[in-house]
């Protein structure tokens, strides 16, 4: 099934995918053989998984996803989606 997945990476930063396979993925990564990203930043450890019904499905949600923030991706990983919103504004919209 058709999956979109974010994985932590030893330095604390954040990969966003999607595959067909999760399982198959997620151990490429670990062998170094999945993105140039997470090559440098071995090893990574799942943090997050959506299946869907379709890979294009999983694939949009990717490049949408890896245009957020950290404290947006971590609200997503969380559950918090009444929150998604508010972290989507730009900062100077809110005064800061």
């Amino acid at each position: 099934m058709p999956h979109f997945y974010i994985l932590e990476c030893i330095d604390g930063t954040m990969y966003v995918g999607s595959t067909i396979d999760l399982d198959r993925r997620v151990a490429q990564h670990q062998r170094g053989e999945g993105s140039a990203y997470t090559r440098r930043r071995l090893p990574v450890r799942l943090i997050f998984s959506r299946e869907f019904d379709r890979i294009d499905e999983a694939f949009a949600l990717e490049k949408q996803v890896q245009g957020w923030s950290r404290a947006k991706r971590i609200a997503l990983i969380e559950g918090r989606f009444d929150a998604l919103p508010g972290l989507s504004r730009k900062r100077w919209a809110r005064g800061e």
